[in-house]
């Protein structure tokens, strides 16, 4: 199965497939794309995301964005993947509509493991037979059309989100802090490091933040700022030649002694050990994006 829908003139692009192998061969598509990952097969997929092993169960879903680097091993796997460029849909622009950024996408969190009961993947799979339904009708509106079923799906995946990690099935406002400041980390983690700096951003204090995060079973604050700091660190340890001094200083830090000790704390390695294991890996594996 593959079919896309492109508009030349506003370089939008919606892809759905579940042929991992298409996405890997036209590379000239992989740049600033999101990808919603859904395994519908009987048997677990492992995946490597920004050298971090990812293991999707049957019936789950994760997402990955731009600012990934994911890498299927041989032989590829059989998965479902509905893709899209901020030219299509732009979350950021859309929030007030899908609520969905630092939940199913950006913020600091880990990447979200959705599972899926027999009434949500039923659910699902059906709004994906409307969406391959919808890329055959070629009309003037069908660019509409198929930016409301994505509206639609992201939508379905969010309330998941919230209710598999927050534990809420709507949102409150003590989902809604989280989420605020999920995206407010992604947003500045490179020159704010301290929860203090965040909690005045969201007129809050930092023992009320923490609070916040303690009742719903979240990393603590500080915590999520280091997880975000580290996943950009080994985003350009994997896609540059940038030495770990570089890399440290366009974190904002202001040694590389002290980036050095938060890679490792977070990692188990050092940046250098880190990107030799990698090295070994890439050669094993194929790139879906960088």
């Amino acid at each position: 199965m593959y079919f896309d829908y492109k508009d030349p003139q506003l370089n939008a692009l919606l892809r759905l497939t579940d042929n991992v192998w298409l996405i890997v061969e036209d590379a000239s598509i992989q740049k600033g794309l999101i990808h919603m990952i859904w395994n519908q097969g009987e048997d677990p997929v492992s995946f490597d995301v920004d050298g971090s092993a990812i293991t999707l169960g049957p019936n789950e879903i994760t997402t990955v964005t731009y600012i990934h680097l994911v890498r299927f091993h041989r032989p590829l796997p059989s998965l479902t993947v509905l893709s899209f460029n901020r030219e299509f849909y732009c979350i950021k622009d859309h929030d007030h509509e899908v609520s969905c950024n630092g939940l199913l996408f950006m913020g600091a969190r880990d990447l979200p493991i959705l599972s899926l009961d027999e009434k949500e993947r039923s659910s699902l799979q059906t709004l994906l037979q409307v969406f391959e339904d919808e890329f055959q009708n070629k009309d003037n509106i069908q660019g509409e059309m198929l930016q409301m079923l994505l509206k639609r799906f992201i939508i379905k995946c969010t309330r998941l989100a919230r209710a598999q990690t927050l534990g809420v099935s709507v949102a409150t406002d003590a989902s809604e802090t989280i989420r605020k400041f999920n995206v407010l980390v992604d947003e500045h983690y490179k020159s704010l490091k301290q929860v203090a700096d965040y909690a005045d951003l969201m007129f809050k204090s930092p023992k009320t933040l923490s609070n916040v995060f303690k009742q719903h079973g979240s990393k603590s604050p500080l915590q999520l700022i280091h997880d975000r700091v580290v996943i950009e660190a080994r985003r350009q340890l994997l896609k540059t030649s940038k030495t770990a001094k570089e890399i440290a200083f366009d974190l904002g830090f202001d040694n590389v002694s002290s980036f050095n000790k938060l890679f490792k704390k977070c990692t188990n390695s050092s940046p250098v050990e880190f990107r030799k294991q990698n090295v070994v890996d890439r050669e094993k594996s194929t790139i879906i994006q960088e």
